[in-house]
């Protein structure tokens, strides 16, 4: 399946977890359902200008839910961690205070 680098990169994971591995030069993103390894390696490094040197990705199962009597599930999703070169930063995680 081919995909824009725009369309793979769905948006950075915000959690105490992964704030802690930018300090490691790791960045986490949600992803595409179908975007793999090599999809997310070119993405990463055309929209962020970096060097990529390794990507593991993490499948998120779905989760069932409860409200009262309703019974639901989340959605699963994507999740990708990134490490890059040592010496580069993805300036979006700049702002995070560490």
């Amino acid at each position: 399946m081919s995909l824009h680098p725009a369309q793979v990169l769905i948006e950075p994971v915000v959690s105490e977890k992964s704030y802690h591995q930018i300090t490691e030069n790791r960045y986490t993103f949600k992803v595409h359902q179908h975007a793999h390894k090599t999809q997310i390696r070119q993405a990463v490094e055309e929209l962020f200008d970096v060097k990529v040197v390794g990507v593991n990705v993490v499948k998120m199962q779905p989760k069932p839910k409860r409200r009262g009597m309703i019974k639901g599930t989340r959605p699963g999703w994507k999740k990708a961690i990134v490490e890059l070169r040592p010496g580069d930063k993805i300036e979006i995680f700049e702002g995070a205070q560490l």
